[in-house]
């Protein structure tokens, strides 16, 4: 599948030329004759005879970039001055900052501030503890925590290389939903130690999410910090994936006229979003699912199963199916694929039920070629931002926890998973829903305080089960 410019991979390119009337036409055709797209041209500086011009151009990957550069490099007449890459650019110093929310100008300020005047505040907190997410940043702080063993797609690449990836978390936490987020990336691939080192960090926030952790470890860890700490604690690879995965099925169902609880769905993955695919799936409805690993199905009986296996094998697949994806895929009404790139084909997808569904998931290269996916489905969901109905967690994340913070909530449930697939499912009206429009855009102006308001709801419900309960 033939990858597009991208503005992931832009450039600047910084020229100087002749100021005759043809220089400009010359860029243009250079860029467009290596496959680059030119998306801006800027006057720098202009004389009589020369002119210096930046020229930003998407490119398709790095080496794609510097044949652009060559291209125009040589052209006649041109000297290259300066190259910047532009996602570079923006990552320098790193992209997120401290501010203060009060102004300190005067003794007055800085008293009430700091000392003596800090003292009355942290005496009351001492009396009543929870007093600290009314009085301190607790109120709407989230730790993005991770270990940097499964970062996007590029695997094991430490805490320092995870934390570009952890700053622009927080940054999207910041602009969604107001919330302010911290990356902490830790020095230790060990559960023990991740485990205590956020239980002793978790007093100064009021949410964790838990980032880039790879399958298993990140189950113990998140199952272990749930048993530990009093506030809310998100692996959003697992359950962000899940719960954008269920909103855009919901709608994908609408456009079919499916409904969850008759369908069969096909699943190729069985890490960490799968299981968490699976389990919210289950949880919302859905009763015939067989998920496939590289070994094929998982199955009661089949040898090597570990402990997230052998759940699904005794939860899915009841007829005990035994063979690989592709017999999975036949008569399937919905195929989810959270694993490897091109492991079905147009053949594979033509044998499922009419209206079929398909979610491929793997990025940048899906488990199918989008484009033949649609000759042969109703709908098509990726991944990736280059094709309509884009499956990306950053639709959920910030409203989800928007409505954990303001509901200090103390836990993460799968109802409210639920309510929150079922909010952003609905930002999508009945008279924009279609084949090419099952999920919103992340820059909807009402998505993530619909989400908020669903999962605060279902906080407070709860809240209030238990009082009665207790009473």
């Amino acid at each position: 599948m033939a990858t597009l410019p991208s503005v992931s991979y832009s450039i600047t390119v910084r020229l100087e030329l002749d100021g005759h009337g043809t220089a400009v036409g010359s860029l243009t055709n250079a860029v467009e004759h290596v496959g680059g797209v030119i998306t801006a041209l800027d006057v720098a500086a202009a004389g009589h005879e020369r002119i210096r011009i930046d020229v930003t151009c998407a490119a398709r990957d790095t080496d794609h970039a510097q044949s652009i550069v060559d291209a125009l490099g040589a052209l006649e007449g041109v000297v290259v001055h300066k190259v910047s890459d532009r996602t570079f650019l923006m990552h320098l110093g790193g992209k997120i900052e401290m501010q203060s929310k009060v102004s300190l100008r005067n003794r007055d300020e800085l008293s009430m501030a700091y000392t003596p005047g800090v003292a009355r505040v942290s005496q009351a907190i001492a009396a009543n503890p929870e007093d600290a997410r009314r009085l301190t940043i607790k109120r709407n702080s989230v730790a993005v925590v991770t270990d940097g063993s499964a970062v996007l797609g590029l695997g094991n690449v430490g805490p320092e290389a995870a934390m570009p990836v952890m700053e622009g978390k927080a940054a999207l936490f910041k602009r969604f939903a107001d919330i302010d987020a911290w990356p902490i990336a830790l020095d230790t691939q060990d559960v023990d130690e991740i485990v205590r080192t956020v239980q002793v960090l978790a007093p100064g926030f009021g949410g964790i999410n838990l980032e880039d952790i790879s399958a298993p470890r990140c189950f113990e860890v998140e199952e272990r910090l749930r048993e530990l700490v009093d506030i809310p604690v998100f692996h959003d690879d697992q359950h962000g994936t899940a719960i954008v995965v269920l909103a855009a099925l919901k709608n994908a169902l609408r456009v079919v006229e499916k409904d969850l609880s008759e369908v069969r769905i096909a699943m190729s993955g069985a890490g960490a979003a799968g299981t968490a695919i699976l389990k919210l799936l289950m949880h919302a409805g859905a009763k015939d699912v067989i998920v496939c690993d590289i070994h094929g199905a998982v199955h009661e009986g089949r040898d090597g199963l570990d402990s997230n296996l052998g759940w699904i094998a005794a939860n899915t697949n009841p007829a005990g199916y035994s063979g690989d994806l592709k017999g999975a895929v036949a008569g399937a009404d919905v195929f989810i694929g959270v694993s490897a790139p091109n492991v079905l084909g147009g053949a594979d997808i033509a044998e499922m039920n009419e209206g079929a569904i398909i979610f491929a998931l793997a990025n940048p290269d899906p488990e199918v070629d989008p484009e033949v996916a649609h000759l042969h489905a109703s709908v098509v969901a990726t991944g990736r931002s280059d094709y309509p109905n884009q499956i990306n967690n950053v639709l959920v994340f910030p409203g989800f926890f928007r409505g954990l913070l303001d509901s200090q909530s103390h836990k993460v449930d799968a109802d409210m998973m639920v309510a929150a697939a079922k909010a952003l499912a609905d930002v999508v009206t009945g008279d924009e829903i279609g084949p090419h429009y099952i999920i919103p855009s992340v820059f909807h102006t009402d998505l993530a305080q619909q989400v908020a308001s669903a999962v605060r709801n279902v906080v407070v419900r709860e809240q209030a089960g238990r009082g009665a309960a207790g009473r």
